[in-house]
């Protein structure tokens, strides 16, 4: 074998180790890490805070949030551009009822990923 034919696997070796030792964080697309309401919990009726964080920064001006209330209407929610790069946040007056916050955001990986959080919301 002469070292003409192990040179080009020794390059292939070396970029697939470099590929493995990546940070894999470049390559995630955003994942909700928290959300308030939680999944599942519950909200006093009125003015109530919405904040959802991610594992990555998120570009706000191409991100949708949209409510969806207990009468199944939909309501496209104002994110507020102020604030961390990884968390969306709003504010919205809600009556007492089954919610559900559908997002879509852009990571600044720029991919796209959505979900779903559903919250009730009770009496003052």
């Amino acid at each position: 074998m002469t070292s003409r034919s192990i040179l080009p696997r020794r390059f292939a070796a070396v970029g697939l180790l470099l590929l493995l030792l990546a940070p894999v964080s470049a390559f995630a697309h955003a994942i909700l890490e928290e959300s308030v309401p939680a999944e599942g919990a519950s909200a006093p009726a009125g003015l109530v805070g919405i904040t959802l964080r991610y594992n990555s920064r998120i570009d706000k001006t191409r991100s949708r949030l949209v409510l969806t209330g207990p009468d199944h209407d939909h309501t496209t929610l104002p994110i507020m551009q102020a604030g961390l790069p990884d968390v969306l946040t709003t504010t919205v007056e809600l009556k007492p009822g089954n919610y559900t916050i559908r997002w879509n955001v852009l990571a600044t990986d720029g991919h796209l990923t959505r979900g779903d959080v559903h919250f009730s919301v009770g009496g003052p």
